[in-house]
């Protein structure tokens, strides 16, 4: 259900915890909570009524390409296929690493 791990040692105690952080995307005015880390951007966003348009969703075709204009992602399975220009990425293939902003041409 959360995505992002941060360990963190008490030296007093020598116990190790683990804090989990929910990521938040920005995107059309509204704040998506990225809490599947099993799940790609896409899907998230979709699972929040954001519409993003798309075809392949496997980072072939490029149809779902948005602008990240803050924030850092990740491809999980490798740089897709299709042409992405700077600051661009590809929803269906990619997860987010941190918060992130997103610019969704209609």
């Amino acid at each position: 259900m959360l995505s992002k791990c941060i360990k963190v040692e008490n030296t007093n105690q020598d116990v190790k915890d683990t804090v989990r952080l929910q990521l938040k995307i920005n995107v059309q005015s509204k704040v998506v909570h990225y809490d599947n880390n099993e799940q790609t951007l896409l899907d998230c966003l979709e699972s929040s009524n954001v519409e993003v348009h798309y075809h392949c969703r496997d980072g072939f075709c490029g149809a779902c390409r948005v602008t990240l204009v803050e924030g850092e992602i990740n491809y999980p399975l490798g740089e897709p296929l299709a042409y992405v220009g700077d600051n661009e990425i590809l929803p269906c293939c990619c997860v987010p690493v941190t918060d992130i902003t997103l610019l969704i041409e209609e």
